[in-house]
């Protein structure tokens, strides 16, 4: 429904006095239908009320909102262009009703209130702009299409009829050699998707240049990328096409290409530190980030590997694929979980309603995301190990910028490592699994796992607290 909001309040009692009013929230949001602001911008008109609470079209609840009590209001529109793009409206004249002079007088405010709007809208569209040019810049110095001999070699690499243990949650993409992760992502797309039709060069040459831009960081890094799409396509095949091709296609894909150019740092950085991509995207920056480096490279020559879809299938998956992509932003999970999860506690979850298809699948996105923490202890424990040199290494930097990291990214307080993953899997891992596997029993591999590895990292934690109580004791 579109809406009108107010920000801006100038009570009038001096002239630096605009402000938000003291017992009013700092923003008040209606519906465009509601109230004399909201008939104004639905209709053009010029509104003066003389008695605003015997006029049926008063909203009332603004006043509840704001402490005032309405007697008078003049009400304009204002455009830009020939669209009424707000309005601004005067309540309570001091002396009497306000008079035609009054309105002649706002008209002239109005007009200018349109064209500082409209210089504002001009000034941030130039800002983005330039701001978008400075990441393309960026991008385009570190990254680069793969090469052509690149993809000739892995397309004469033999791809194997079957792979032993593929298809287990505990497989660990470790053990597989650099050069064979592309021969194993065409693999599991032909395994996946035998009634959509690829391009053999295409999809080698979609995943080489898609292993070229990611960045030698290290945890978010292109190994990263494939453990979370073989995890994906482990859940996609033990749960026995529960989804749609597209969907399946659309999931797989957005695994490969979720991290696309991730500098190893968390969208609060990017934020903080005033990069150019919290500039362009003020939320899930390097979400939205990895989702545009997606669609660049389907962009290039020879790489778009949905050429065979339809008009409406491709902007279905690509739609898909955003959506899937900013699912992993964490930030976005606990709402995405709260809203599953009361579906499944109250049994109304239901497969043919596209809003609960999506929150599945949106937390099985994040759950494939966080894989390395249901693998075995031996791979798990060496992971996590690299995931924190990633976080130190932004804190380091925090702290080379004058900020205190939390403790999570401080290297200084490495010994709250063990206690710092037991309250990871508990508060995150384990709620996203035992929610997949309530909706998706066949998943219930990914809960046993990260159970097994909670346990370990409590063993951890205790004996970690006890070494230092002997120690304090000494």
């Amino acid at each position: 429904m579109n809406q009108l909001f107010a920000r801006i309040f100038d009570t009038g009692q001096d002239s630096n006095d605009i402000h938000t009013a003291p017992s009013s929230p700092k923003e008040i949001r209606f519906p465009m239908d509601k109230g004399i602001a909201g008939h104004v911008a639905s209709t053009g008109e010029t509104t003066n009320i003389l008695d605003a609470y015997k006029d049926d079209r008063f909203n009332r609840d603004v006043d509840r909102q704001t402490g005032y009590t309405t007697k008078t209001i003049l009400c304009m529109p204002i455009y830009i262009r020939g669209c009424i793009i707000g309005v601004v409206q005067m309540v309570n004249k001091l002396n009497g009703v306000f008079t035609k002079s009054d309105e002649e007088a706002f008209e002239t405010f109005a007009v200018y209130c349109g064209l500082a709007l409209h210089h504002a809208k001009l000034y941030d569209k130039i800002r983005r702009s330039e701001q978008k040019n400075k990441v393309a810049l960026e991008v385009l110095s570190y990254h680069a299409r793969c090469s052509e001999e690149e993809v000739t070699e892995c397309i004469n690499m033999q791809t194997p009829e079957k792979i032993p243990g593929l298809t287990t949650f505990e497989f660990s993409p470790w053990s597989v050699e650099d050069t064979r992760k592309p021969v194993y992502v065409l693999y599991m797309f032909k395994d996946l998707f035998k009634t959509i039709r690829f391009d053999l060069e295409y999809l080698m040459r979609f995943t080489l240049t898609v292993r070229k831009n990611y960045r030698n960081v290290p945890y978010h890094n292109w190994i990263h990328a494939f453990s979370v799409a073989h995890s994906m396509y482990t859940l996609i095949k033990s749960t026995n096409n529960t989804f749609t091709p597209l969907e399946s296609l659309s999931l797989f894909v957005a695994c490969l290409c979720h991290d696309l150019d991730h500098r190893g740092k968390t969208n609060s950085f990017m934020v903080k530190s005033d990069t150019p991509l919290a500039a362009i995207y003020s939320t899930s920056t390097m979400e939205h980030h990895h989702f545009n480096q997606t669609v660049t490279i389907l962009q290039h020559e020879g790489h778009n590997i949905f050429n065979h879809l339809t008009s409406q299938e491709y902007k279905e998956v690509l739609g898909n694929i955003k959506k899937f992509i900013l699912a992993t932003d964490l930030a976005l999970f606990f709402g995405n979980k709260a809203r599953l999860k009361e579906l499944a506690d109250k049994k109304e979850f239901v497969w043919n309603k596209e809003e609960h298809r999506d929150l599945i699948m949106a937390v099985a996105m994040t759950g494939c995301d966080l894989c390395a923490s249901i693998k075995p202890w031996e791979i798990q424990l060496a992971t996590v190990h690299v995931i924190f040199e990633e976080f130190y290494a932004q804190g380091d930097e925090e702290k080379e910028q004058g900020i205190e990291p939390i403790a999570m990214m401080d290297r200084d307080k490495a010994d709250q490592l063990p206690q710092s993953q037991v309250g990871f899997i508990v508060g995150i891992c384990l709620p996203c699994y035992e929610l997949l596997a309530n909706i998706l029993p066949e998943t219930h591999p990914m809960v046993m796992g990260a159970s097994s590895n909670l346990k370990k990292w409590k063993e951890l934690a205790e004996k970690q607290g006890a070494e230092k109580e002997t120690q304090s004791e000494a």
